[in-house]
């Protein structure tokens, strides 16, 4: 394996110590089994979720469901090692912290469609070709599609630190686009894991103009944007090689947007990154960025 390659841009030390901690913690609190996968840490942070709605509910059946289920008991909802679910808006939940809109397993969820699935396997053919399948297992195993979109509307995908490798995304009838946009979302609870396995405490007071908001950011927001977008570039620069038909001229236009918005951060990532108290993390996202901005 090259010292760049995509899998080793996001080996890290620790991610996996600190995923198995946090779930043996969440199904001691639960009181039921949960494994050591990561899939088993993003469901357990679901479960935990569920359990406390359920019991500010008082709904006792739901809360006992909640803390009686396991991965085991999700196989209808699975695709190997990822849940894919295709959940209705409506079922959406906010939270009195946050805005931003989410979705939790339980017991009344069904299954994704036929097609969602198929789309879903092919996106992630798509990354695991190009490098980034440990990065998806590791890091997006419940995958969320919302919205079925056109390739000119807007698509929009995000993450949550409550809910860490879980993944919501509108998308598009090309897996390629689905592929970009879960790594995207997969950096983002990567970042989240590497920065609490390293306890790694960012300033809110430290800001960066984001380029990608066009507006001044905390150095948090600002690292994961780089990040983040970086492993979309590398994704995208090998997966426009072979894809075909509408899809190409839309990566390409990704690249192009890309390569404008990171002409403008070389100087302020490395001001950012010397908030970074661990080397590790400082390295892996220097080198990955490195690599987008200075091609090999």
């Amino acid at each position: 394996m090259s010292a760049l390659s995509p899998e080793a841009l996001i080996a890290l030390d620790g991610i996996a110590d600190h995923q198995r901690q946090r779930t043996s913690r969440i199904a001691s609190v639960l009181g039921n089994r949960l494994g050591s996968s990561a899939l088993d840490y993003a469901v357990a942070h679901h479960l935990l979720e569920g359990a406390e709605h359920a019991a500010r509910a008082r709904d006792a059946d739901r809360l006992a469901w909640y803390r009686r289920t396991t991965v085991r008991d999700l196989t209808h909802l699975s695709a190997g090692p990822h849940i894919v679910l295709s959940p209705h808006p409506a079922d959406l939940l906010r939270s009195e912290i946050s805005e931003t809109a989410y979705y939790l397993v339980g017991p009344d969820t069904s299954p994704a469609p036929p097609e969602a699935l198929a789309l879903v396997r092919a996106a992630l053919a798509s990354a695991t070709e190009h490098g980034f399948g440990t990065l998806l297992t590791q890091h997006a195993p419940i995958i969320c599609l919302l919205n079925r979109r056109r390739l000119d509307e807007t698509l929009h995908s995000w993450a949550i630190t409550r809910l860490p490798g879980t993944v919501f995304t509108d998308y598009t009838a090309h897996p390629e686009v689905l592929a970009r946009d879960l790594i995207h979302e997969a950096a983002h609870n990567w970042l989240n894991d590497a920065l609490a396995a390293h306890d790694v405490r960012l300033p809110a007071d430290v800001s960066f103009f984001s380029p990608w908001r066009g507006t001044p950011r905390p150095v948090y927001g600002f690292l994961h944007a780089c990040w983040a977008f970086s492993l979309t570039v590398l994704y995208t620069r090998q997966a426009r090689c072979s894809a075909t038909g509408a899809v190409v001229p839309f990566l390409d236009a990704h690249l192009r947007q890309q390569e404008i918005q990171f002409a403008s951060v070389c100087e302020s990532l490395t001001e950012a990154l010397s908030y970074v108290s661990a080397e590790a993390v400082r390295d892996h996202v220097n080198r990955t960025v490195g690599r987008v901005i200075q091609p090999a």
